[in-house]
């Protein structure tokens, strides 16, 4: 047999969505595939937890949607959407909440008719609401037993402060103070139309789309809530989290930069890539490979609605915690101070090229991206621009990148962990 030749692709023509604005101001995205058999609507709320006025309402309310409505209670709505097979999934970050059905096509009606009655008719029954608290409460205080929940969120709060809507964390104990009341008046305020679109995708056709219409159309089209305050970030160069007897150290080290609308994003995620993005990169070479401190590490650009920021993360034994830290510095250096080799950028190209070409590869993943672009106020021929972007370039434009933004001083370092022992190491 004789293998095929290697083609990487140098672009990608994504279509853009229909677009439709009903007359309460939702818009409805849809992406149709009518080779798939399957259907998927999201409906994105602008009600993430930057918008809560108390702790941990936003996620509570978005999960608890499901969990009874006027004429469903959560056990038929369980049964409702597995006897169809249909998936339901619940995403919620510091911005916005996702709200996603799939189905096959023949059973699209019974499924979107489930939908209509979460997102339209909740009723956040007292008992299911103590019930998920309880269990919320015990995970969370679980999770925040290990030092890379201690990590991730000392970083959030070095990245932008401690009261910042992105770098707040709460006790789990403020699950105790959610009542019924606080769930109902977030719904209220931002489960409306002003706050919300949906993106269709799969065997979309005007069937479909007048039928999803129908439920978005019924949202409420009430004053938007004013937007919270935003204040600017407060920046905490070091944070040493100490977790006695801790046998790893949880590092985080980062800074803000910018979203994806800079014109830098798209050479910061090869820069990202290039330090820890994949499983031959800087970081995992040194780390792993060479001096075996770590199982892993990651690099990577994260992108909020008003802010962004690139974050390096890996686990090490306590006793090797500084001897890791000096390395990955000494890796970003590198990246400041020389040209990366021609061949190695190939890889990294090769590598961000196929990894967009996974994500594309199908409806959903098509959907996906497209949301994301919607967020950011992006037509969907930016992928093609991004990938040109990431083909195109050059050694010489990492090395500007990486010395203009990973300057050792603007960095942020986090590590969680038995601090003392790392001291004593020293």
């Amino acid at each position: 047999m004789k293998q095929p030749a290697l083609c990487i692709p140098a672009d990608v023509t994504l279509a853009e969505t229909v677009r439709r604005t009903l007359p309460n101001g939702v818009t409805i995205h849809a992406l149709p595939s009518n080779e798939f058999e399957v259907v998927r609507f999201t409906f994105v709320f602008r009600a993430g937890s930057v918008r809560q006025d108390k702790a941990f309402v936003a996620t509570s309310t978005a999960n608890l949607l499901s969990e009874g409505t006027r004429t469903l209670s959560a056990r038929q709505i369980a049964e409702r959407l597995d006897f169809y097979g249909s998936y339901f999934d619940v995403n919620v970050d510091r911005d916005y909440v996702y709200i996603s059905f799939c189905s096959l096509s023949k059973y699209f009606r019974q499924t979107l008719d489930v939908a209509g009655e979460l997102l339209l008719h909740p009723v956040f029954p007292d008992g299911e609401i103590a019930a998920y608290c309880e269990k919320r409460k015990q995970r969370l205080r679980i999770e925040r037993m290990k030092v890379e929940t201690e990590a991730r969120e000392a970083f959030a709060r070095a990245l932008f402060g401690a009261g910042h809507p992105y770098g707040i964390s709460s006790p789990e104990t403020a699950y105790d103070d959610l009542r019924r009341e606080d769930l109902l008046d977030f719904y209220r305020k931002h489960y409306t139309a002003g706050n919300c679109f949906v993106v269709c995708s799969g065997a979309v056709g005007n069937d479909v789309l007048e039928a999803v219409a129908a439920v978005a159309g019924a949202l409420p089209d009430t004053p938007q809530a004013a937007e919270p305050p935003f204040p600017p970030a407060h920046v905490t160069n070091r944070i040493e989290v100490s977790h006695p007897g801790a046998v790893q150290s949880s590092i985080r080290i980062g800074r803000v930069l910018f979203g994806r609308n800079h014109p830098d994003y798209a050479g910061m995620q090869v820069v990202a890539m290039l330090l820890g993005g994949y499983f031959g990169s800087r970081l995992m070479q040194n780390l792993r490979e060479e001096h075996g401190y770590t199982y892993g590490v990651l690099a990577a650009m994260v992108n909020l609605e008003r802010a962004g920021y690139l974050a390096i993360a890996t686990q090490v034994a306590c006793d090797t915690t500084h001897r890791a830290l000096d390395e990955i510095y000494r890796e970003i250096e590198r990246l400041r101070t020389e040209s990366v080799p021609e061949q190695e950028l190939e890889i990294v190209r090769n590598m961000m090229t196929g990894e967009m070409m996974r994500i594309l590869d199908g409806p959903f993943g098509i959907a996906d991206v497209t949301i994301e672009n919607i967020l950011c106020g992006l037509p969907n021929a930016t992928v093609g621009r991004t990938l040109r972007r990431i083909r195109s370039i050059t050694p010489a434009e990492v090395r500007r990148l990486a010395s203009e933004y990973l300057r050792r001083e603007d960095l942020v370092t986090v590590i969680a962990g038995a601090v003392d022992a790392v001291e004593t190491a020293r």
